[in-house]
């Protein structure tokens, strides 16, 4: 997107900037507008069925496909002809205040609050010395945490109610930091207010929600029962897009599913990999026909052909990635320039040394040479974050602020690269969870999670558990050793963490936007995997000691 020469990237449009943010511009501010708004010719189209289907049952809507934001044309602008594609903008707020400093303010900076009614040309003339003005507009609004945003009545803030007074009002900072304690907003009636006053989150000061949706229009309103709250628009907190992603996998091995279905007698009753293991070390010519196949593949197979579907997107979605990646295989995927995946299980000699203690718990090892990603906006809310669970799973039935009056696309990026998969055995995962020591530390966490939900009483979020927080930090300490070892900058690598349903790995990867192949670098030679598993590995022991 491109406004008076600033350049928003098609990624920021997904993760930062996207419908219902505030963006400053050089002169004004805008409230980016909703899908329905935007200008689409020419769409590009990124197709992911699994998130497709996982988003349809998100948001309950019978279709859904995923696109590209819109790339700002800049020929057509060049030529003064209207650009058929654009990213839609609406001014907001409508509040201003005078970049000069009114004279009389004594030893505080004081200066006119004006309404976009009172502008001419962008420009406020003062009544008292008949000079035009510039004006920038206010930093503060009125918010919920349900996304709502409007201006703030300043006459009735000050007034503390419905007033006929219409003398001038002021925007005073009696301090140098700007911070919101040390801003107080006056009227020349001598009436004057803390913006203090409407921070704390119980603060009925900014009075009930209207439920305005600005970025959907002007009479877009819905029925809220949150109260307002003063929302600085270039915080951090202003806005937090929801985004779900997923790992693009090779389509299911047609001899699996023909396996899967002629054994289906002997296997529809297994429920689990142990199960699952069991009938193959009873059943050889069964084990035989799925040889090649690892358990969690096999499983997630028989899950599709139990539940009467095949549609790639009924399974969650970080199991299925799991699935594939631990299947065991040799090698997995298209080795050719326009893959979505490639992945090779290394053999274990390159990466651990004969009868190395520190390497055993983990069962195997996986370069991803060609990876895809695609990440979707589903949503924002503003001063709490929504995010993901521990399997990349959204809250279905969350109040989320909607992207579109009718939704029935999602903006989305693709990011392809590469990336490594450590997969850890589930009886040593099992043996370190039951440490007594292990015990008491998750104790400890569960009763801090606990105390967070007290203060998030609408949240839905569970305690993700201690091998989950533990495979975490394991990952942070081994971005860290990739980093130092392998050159990349810790802020361009990413991971991905699998632990529930006996599924126990990470996956560190990098990516970027655009067709192109992977980066390149991550994993310069196989060696250099069981180099760095080792320095986190270590890291994590001495961690642990201290």
């Amino acid at each position: 997107m491109a406004v008076e020469g600033n350049i928003l990237r098609q990624t920021q449009v997904v993760t930062t900037f996207g419908p219902g943010s505030l963006v400053d511009l050089p002169k004004q501010s805008v409230i980016i507008g909703g899908l329905d708004d935007w200008k689409m010719n020419g769409r590009r189209r990124i197709q992911e069925e699994r998130l497709e289907a996982k988003l349809r049952v998100l948001l309950n809507v019978p279709a859904l496909e995923l696109y590209e934001p819109p790339a700002f044309d800049d020929d057509a602008a060049q030529n003064g002809g209207p650009p058929p594609r654009f990213i839609a903008a609406r001014v907001f707020p409508h509040w201003y205040v005078t970049q000069e400093p009114a004279a009389d303010g004594g030893q505080f900076r004081r200066r006119r609050l004006v309404g976009e009614a009172a502008l001419s040309r962008g420009e406020y003339r003062d009544p008292d010395d008949k000079r035009k003005k510039p004006v920038v507009p206010v930093r503060f609004v009125a918010a919920c945490p349900k996304g709502h945003v409007e201006d703030v009545d300043w006459r009735v803030y000050i007034h503390h109610g419905v007033t006929e007074c219409t003398r001038t009002l002021w925007l005073e900072e009696r301090g140098t930091s700007g911070d919101v304690a040390d801003v107080v907003v006056g009227c020349d009636c001598g009436l004057e207010r803390r913006l203090l006053d409407a921070v704390s989150v119980g603060t009925r000061a900014l009075g009930g929600c209207a439920g305005k949706r600005p970025w959907l229009g002007p009479f877009a309103f819905e029925t809220c029962n949150e109260n307002r709250r003063l929302l600085i628009r270039t915080a951090s907190n202003a806005y937090f897009p929801e985004l779900i992603s997923a790992i693009s996998l090779p389509n299911e091995d047609a001899a699996l599913k023909a396996a899967v279905d002629r054994w289906w007698t002997d296997l529809q009753k297994i429920v689990d990999p142990a199960m699952l293991r069991l009938v193959r070390g009873f059943h050889s010519q069964l084990d035989a026909d799925l040889d090649g196949h690892g358990d969690g593949e096999v499983m997630s197979a028989i899950t599709r052909r139990r539940d009467g579907t095949g549609a790639p997107g009924d399974d969650a979605l970080k199991p299925a990635e799991f699935d594939v990646m631990a299947s065991g295989k040799a090698s997995f995927g298209k080795d050719v320039p326009d893959s979505n995946f490639f992945a090779e299980t290394l053999d274990q000699a390159k990466w651990r040394k004969a009868r190395e203690p520190l390497l055993a718990p983990i069962e195997r090892v996986v370069v991803i040479r060609r990876l895809r990603e695609v990440i979707a906006q589903t949503g924002f809310t503003r001063f709490d974050p929504l995010a993901p669970d521990e399997d990349g799973e959204l809250e279905i039935g969350v109040e989320r602020a909607a992207l579109a009056r009718s939704v029935s696309w999602l903006p989305a990026v693709e990011h392809r690269g590469e990336g490594v998969f450590i997969q850890f055995r589930t009886e040593d995962i099992q043996h370190w969870r039951n440490l007594d020591a292990v015990r008491s530390r998750e104790e400890a966490l569960r009763t801090g999670f606990r105390l967070w939900k007290s203060d998030h009483s609408k949240s839905r979020r569970e305690f993700p558990g201690v091998v989950y927080m533990m495979l975490h930090s394991l990952a942070h300490m081994l971005l860290t050793a990739i980093a130092l070892e392998a050159g990349y900058a810790a802020s361009s690598l990413r991971e991905r963490i699998y632990a529930s349903d006996q599924r126990y790995g990470i996956l560190i990867y990098t990516a970027t936007s655009g067709s192109e192949g992977t980066l390149g670098g991550l994993v310069a030679s196989a060696e250099s995997i069981g180099r760095h598993l080792r320095r986190a590995v270590e890291t994590a022991l001495l961690c642990s000691n201290d």
